[in-house]
């Protein structure tokens, strides 16, 4: 495998309309928004992007418009992030039918809770049934399933398995991802607030959910950092911190659809019953909106 996934990588939300259809047209004003903002790569059909309420035909559909609309400017990551592995498979078979996607990000599983044999097999069984390049993606938070040192170590072995989005916020973790695991191997940053640390302990880049709103500070922030600016990277991750902080403020991905609006881009609505935004946080969001947006 030549691809190699860096920089920051939005973890796009599908903009949609109260009834949870997809708005396309809002679709592609994301897009255009955080390219035209500097962002690396986009991401789509993670769980910034409902995943897990869209139907079959919407989430073909996403990426359709997605790698139609991103048109080469940059690579398009998607999600094949389902509980079972019939059903990760099924998702990557339909990224790879669309074409144009660089690599495919696979959540572990959610609601079920597998042991770290169980999960190699699933890994193991997803990759062998595509061409695309596979990242894993531990979110443990969410999802109760961590990636366990020796588990990534096992599945790095596997040709296609390229790297893991390691949202897990355990440092310790993350410098053992990076010094045991090959020098090929990428390690991105899912912990919007510990991008700076990580790039510092030699991430490869991020994807981030915060980009959605966010894309310029973000993109600065690795841009800097890489040309040696690590003030400037600093100063701009302790930026970042206040909007992230907000995003727990909410029923996700709520705060970043809000946050999208008062960027100036219609995002639309999540699915329900994620709706609402407290009234007390709307203006501390709108002043952090505008700092990162601004700035």
């Amino acid at each position: 495998m030549t691809f190699k996934p860096a920089g920051i990588i939005p973890a796009l939300v599908t903009p949609l309309d109260s009834e949870g259809n997809l708005l396309e047209q809002g679709l592609r004003d994301v897009l255009d928004y955080t390219i035209g903002n500097g962002v690396h790569g986009v991401f789509v059909l993670g769980s910034s992007g409902e995943i897990y309420g869209l139907s079959e035909s919407q989430k073909r559909r996403v990426v359709e418009i997605t790698v139609e609309h991103v048109a080469g400017r940059v690579p398009v990551y998607a999600g094949a992030s389902e509980i079972t592995t019939r059903d990760c498979i099924k998702t990557a078979h339909m990224a790879s039918e669309v074409g144009g996607v660089s690599a495919l990000s696979v959540l572990t599983p959610y609601f079920m809770t597998p042991t770290q044999s169980e999960l190699v097999e699933h890994y193991r069984n997803i990759a062998a049934e595509t061409d695309l390049p596979v990242l894993l993606y531990s979110n443990p938070g969410r999802t109760q399933v961590p990636l366990a040192l020796n588990t990534v170590l096992e599945l790095a072995e596997v040709p296609n398995i390229i790297g893991v989005k390691d949202s897990a916020g355990n440092m310790t973790l993350t410098a053992d991802y990076l010094r045991e695991t090959p020098d090929d191997f990428i390690v991105l940053m899912g912990r919007d607030t510990l991008i700076y640390p990580a790039l510092a302990m030699g991430a490869d880049g991020a994807i981030a959910s915060t980009a959605n709103i966010a894309p310029r500070l973000l993109s600065s922030l690795y841009n800097a950092f890489r040309e040696g600016d690590h003030a400037r990277a600093l100063e701009l991750q302790k930026k970042l911190s206040p909007l992230r902080n907000l995003l727990d403020q909410a029923t996700f991905p709520v705060v970043l659809k809000e946050g999208l609006r008062y960027a100036g881009v219609e995002a639309g609505q999540c699915f329900a019953p994620a709706r609402e935004l407290a009234p007390e946080f709307r203006e501390p969001l709108q002043e952090a909106v505008a700092a990162v947006t601004t700035f």
